[in-house]
């Protein structure tokens, strides 16, 4: 009988997605979903004639996974994790090892690896970077857990891991219990800031030079060049240069100006304030995140605030250059402030942060 060299739970495209990149780096993955059409799908659709071992039931899953058995779970932070591990435990054996892959609460992490550490079971607590597209091609991984799970997951996590130019995995152990996910969530707390940051400059192009987005659209690609390279000035560019098939307008203005969050970069100023360590850039990105949710309130006070109506006078290409200097200082700030909060985390904690 052929066993799978890790068994994955939740098949939304997250998991689909980490199934496909460890199966095309040559592991035997066994799937499991709470709804098993799902997993009839995958295995019919997505994942035809790979290695893949579809379960219909936890036992099956169990089952069919080498040892000491690897379980990654991709599911909804929260409740739905510990019912899973609480279904799991009764399958495992001592050294069986469960991961949650999920944008966990650090403390939860904690008090899930101390709870399955006294039954002798493993727990590793991951970050998962890079989205959808990521966890196809190649994610950031930063798990955190139990040391004795780390040798029995590295060759999986750093073969499916994304590589830095000379071959390097992003992929490193990270530290004891939460760690891992302490580090992920300030990780987030920082790109909060990094888009915040983004949004300003924006900001301050579109309303105090008064350009339009191919302008500006040529100015974060240049300055993608330098200093400034990165992701999300690049995807900043991108989007400034597309434009709105209904409307023929730039896509930029006809998207709804409210933004989402999931949680993370309040957990990080939340943290933050829990260990002293000031960090302002992240703290204001989220109530900036809070404001432009208040859509119908902003709404409602526009006609009696409607702003100061700039006419710059200057030369332009030195404002933009000093606002990209600025941009850069900031960013400095933001990283550092997380940065900041790592270390103190480390002491509170007694992390061996690497």
């Amino acid at each position: 009988m052929n066993l799978a060299d890790i068994g994955l739970i939740g098949l939304a495209v997250m998991g689909e997605n980490l199934a496909l990149n460890m199966e095309s780096r040559g592991f035997t993955v066994a799937v499991f979903n709470r709804t098993t059409t799902k997993m009839d799908d995958f295995i019919g659709g997505r994942g035809l004639g790979q290695k893949f071992i579809g379960a219909r039931s936890l036992q099956e899953l169990t089952a069919n996974l080498r040892k000491p058995r690897r379980l990654l779970l991709m599911v909804k932070a929260g409740r739905p994790v510990d019912e899973y591990i609480d279904q799991l435990v009764p399958l495992l054996e001592p050294g069986d090892i469960i991961i949650d892959g999920g944008n966990s609460h650090f403390s939860d992490t904690i008090r899930r690896h101390k709870t399955l550490a006294s039954r002798g079971l493993l727990f590793i607590g991951t970050g998962v970077s890079g989205g959808e597209e990521g966890a196809l091609k190649g994610p950031s991984l930063m798990p955190g857990g139990a040391p004795e799970a780390w040798p029995h997951v590295k060759d999986i996590f750093q073969q499916i891991c994304a590589k830095v130019d000379d071959g390097t995995p992003c992929c490193e152990w990270i530290g004891n219990d939460g760690a891992g996910h302490f580090v992920k969530m300030v990780h987030n707390g920082i790109e909060y800031g990094d888009m915040q940051l983004i949004g300003e400059a924006y900001q301050m192009l579109s309303q105090a030079l008064g350009l339009q987005p191919p302008e500006m659209q040529q100015i974060f690609q240049q300055w993608n060049e330098g200093e400034l390279d990165s992701y999300l000035i690049q995807i900043t560019a991108d989007i400034l240069a597309k434009t709105d098939p209904q409307t023929g307008r730039p896509l930029v203005d006809v998207i709804l100006d409210t933004a989402g969050q999931k949680g993370t970069g309040k957990w990080t100023s939340v943290a933050a304030l829990d260990l002293g360590v000031p960090a302002p850039t992240i703290a204001e990105a989220v109530f900036a995140r809070c404001m432009s949710a208040l859509k119908e309130e902003r709404v409602a006070a526009a006609p009696s605030l409607p702003g100061p109506r700039a006419q710059f006078r200057g030369a332009r290409p030195a404002f933009v250059e000093t606002l990209r200097r600025a941009l850069y200082a900031a960013k400095i700030c933001s990283y550092a402030q997380g940065f900041a909060l790592l270390a103190a985390a480390a002491h509170e904690y007694q992390w061996d942060l690497h």
